[in-house]
């Protein structure tokens, strides 16, 4: 039933309407989609959060090797959901990139590719913890906060706020199925109020919903939404 949370969601679940998870949120009508990124039909808009572009040579150039990959995997697989589900506009949400030089260690062919989605998009970039900055000579606008009424979008959460969207916590929630206890990514409900979108990057850890750092931001009827290869599956908080 459930496949690892980093494999890759069958391609018919990147547009199949009955793959994605509606949510009446702020008063507009929101899907959140098994590939990690949320759309907003109405106004035509695709959300994504902590791309963390170039982490891998982040911890290469400090000691720690690892393959190179994950930006290439990270791109394609935005150019994919933006190829599936053609948006005008597209809000990434904070942490685009994973360190203040990551612009420059892109490789060609990925910053190729990245320029030219953004060139094909009404693109901004809400600026994270990791990228209070941008590369330089990228198109797209940058904001701290995007007022979208009656949406706001902004990097980390911020308690009390209506109608938000937010990354920065990379959201996972553990689900047991077959005798087996696993981690999936997640989007975090609260209704009307927040809805934290998981880390789309191919390389980002997580953070569990129990964790106390979540608790500011909850309420009695929040819930995560938990992305599956094919389907997105909502999931009751402890109490």
């Amino acid at each position: 039933m459930w496949r690892d949370a980093l494999s890759r969601p069958d391609a018919a679940a990147l547009t199949t309407p009955g793959a994605a998870r509606a949510v009446d949120f702020a008063g507009e009508r929101l899907l959140v989609w098994p590939a990690g990124v949320v759309t907003w039909p109405r106004a035509r808009t695709l959300f994504v959060a902590d791309l963390h572009l170039e982490k891998a040579s982040w911890y290469a150039s400090r000691g720690r090797p690892l393959p190179p990959y994950d930006s290439a995997e990270t791109l394609a697989r935005l150019g994919h959901c933006l190829a599936a589900h053609r948006p005008r506009r597209v809000v990434c949400l904070g942490d685009s990139f994973h360190d203040a030089d990551a612009g420059s260690r892109l490789g060609d062919a990925e910053r190729a590719l990245l320029d030219r989605l953004v060139a094909d998009h009404d693109w901004h970039w809400v600026l994270g913890n990791h990228d209070p900055a941008l590369p330089a000579g990228l198109g797209g606008r940058a904001a701290q906060t995007l007022d979208l009424a009656p949406l706001v979008c902004r990097h980390a959460a911020e308690p009390g706020a209506v109608g938000e969207l937010s990354g920065h916590y990379h959201p996972k929630v553990r689900l047991r199925a077959r005798g087996a206890v696993r981690s999936h990514r997640c989007a975090l409900l609260t209704p009307e109020r927040h809805l934290i979108l998981p880390a789309f990057g191919a390389f980002t850890g997580g953070l569990d919903v129990t964790d106390r750092a979540f608790a500011p931001l909850l309420s009695a009827r929040s819930m995560a939404l938990a992305l599956g290869r094919a389907r997105v599956v909502a999931v009751d908080l402890p109490a």
